[in-house]
C-alpha cells in the first residue's frame, strides 16, 4: 500500500474500541501498536533496537544519544503555526532545527538540513505520507511515536528499512506496558511532575517523555537532553490553532486538537522552561503571536521579519 489518505481508515476506530474493551483503561494505549507492531528499544547508546511488524523485522531504533552527538549549542524546535511566515527561520544554522509535522515542508527551502523531524500523531501520517516520502531521506533523524511507526507499517513498511528512527515513547503510557500511575511516575528518577500532576518533564527520553497535547512538548524534552545553550521555539503559536498551518491553504486544513489542549500545552512548556533554567538552558519563544508571550517564556524578536 502506498500514498496518503485524508484520515485514518474507519477500521482503526473499531480497533481502538476493541482494545479498550478487552484490555481495560490501563492498557487502552495498546491501540497504538495493535495489530502487529512490536518494538525493542536499544539498551545502550551504541545499540540498535528493532521494529518488528507482523513477525518481520522492518527497521531499527536508535538511542536518543544519536541526537545529542549531532546537536550543538542552539536547537530550534519549529512547528507549523502560521507565525512561521513572520519569522526568519532561514537564518538558523544547518542541523539545528527539529521540524515538527508539516514544518518538514521547509526542508530544501528555508531549512537545508534539519537536526531531526518529529511526528507524534498518526493522523499526520495518513494525511501526509507522500510529504514524508519526499522530505525525509536516509540520513534524517526521525523522532516517531509508537502510533506513527505502526501507521507507516500499515501504509508502506518497506519505507522504514533505511530510516534513522528514535522512538518517542510516552512515559505515562509506555509501549508494551500498562499506564503508569502518578505515584509510579514520581518514583522515576528522570521524571518531574508539576504540583497538580498534569504537566511533566523527562530528563531522559530513552526512558520516555511526557506527551502534552503537542509534539512540541516531546521535542523540547529531546532538545533539553542534548544540553544546548538555547532552545528556540518557532511556530509554536497555540493561540491560533483554528487558522491554517503555514503550509496549508484555507479550505484544505486538517483538524487540530491544539486549541482544546492550550492550557495543558502551556503548562508543560512552563514546567520545561523552569527546569531548563535550572540547568542553564535558555528556552526562548520566537513566535510573535504565541500564547507563550504572556507567560514567563515571553517573546524574543531576534528572528522577526523586518520591513522598510
Amino acid at each position: 500500500m502506498s500514498g496518503s489518505r485524508s484520515k485514518p481508515p474507519l477500521w482503526r476506530k473499531a480497533v481502538k474500541l476493541l482494545v479498550r474493551l478487552v484490555r481495560g483503561a490501563s492498557f487502552a494505549h495498546a491501540y497504538a501498536w495493535t495489530p502487529g507492531l512490536s518494538l525493542a528499544k536499544p539498551e545502550g547508546s551504541e545499540d540498535i533496537g528493532e521494529i518488528v511488524y507482523r513477525g518481520r523485522a522492518v527497521g531499527g531504533l536508535l538511542h536518543p544519544d544519536v541526537l545529542t552527538k549531532r546537536a550543538g549549542a542552539e536547537i530550534f524546535v519549529i512547528g507549523s503555526g502560521p507565525s512561521v511566515m513572520q519569522t526568519r527561520v532561514a537564518d538558523t544554522d544547518p542541523s539545528t532545527a527539529i521540524l515538527l509535522n508539516g514544518a518538514m515542508n521547509l526542508i530544501g527551502k528555508e531549512i537545508g538540513t534539519p537536526l531531526a523531524v518529529a511526528v507524534e500523531d498518526e493522523r499526520f501520517v495518513w494525511r501526509h505520507f507522500d510529504l514524508m516520502r519526499a522530505k525525509i531521506d536516509a540520513d534524517t533523524l526521525c523522532l516517531f511515536s509508537v502510533g506513527v511507526i505502526r501507521a507507516i507499517c500499515e501504509i508502506d513498511r518497506s519505507w522504514l528499512a533505511d530510516k534513522r528512527i528514535i522512538l518517542i515513547d510516552d512515559i505515562r503510557k509506555p509501549c508494551g506496558a500498562r499506564r503508569r500511575s502518578t505515584a509510579e511516575l514520581a518514583g522515576i528518577a528522570c521524571a518531574t511532575l508539576s504540583d497538580d500532576g498534569i504537566a511533566g518533564f523527562s530528563d531522559d527520553p530513552s526512558v520516555g517523555v511526557f506527551q502534552g497535547g503537542s509534539v512540541a512538548i516531546s521535542a523540547i524534552q529531546f532538545a533539553a537532553w542534548c544540553r544546548p545553550r538555547t532552545i528556540g521555539l518557532f511556530g509554536i503559536d497555540i493561540s491560533n490553532a483554528d487558522r491554517p498551518r503555514f503550509y496549508e491553504k484555507a479550505g484544505d486544513t486538517a483538524k487540530s486538537g491544539i486549541a482544546g489542549a492550550e492550557a495543558r500545552i502551556v503548562g508543560h512548556v512552563l514546567l520545561a522552561h523552569a527546569i531548563c533554567h535550572r540547568r542553564g538552558i535558555e528556552l526562548v519563544n520566537y513566535s510573535p503571536v504565541s500564547a507563550l508571550r504572556g507567560t514567563a517564556v515571553g517573546y524574543d524578536p531576534r528572528f522577526a521579519v523586518t520591513t522598510g
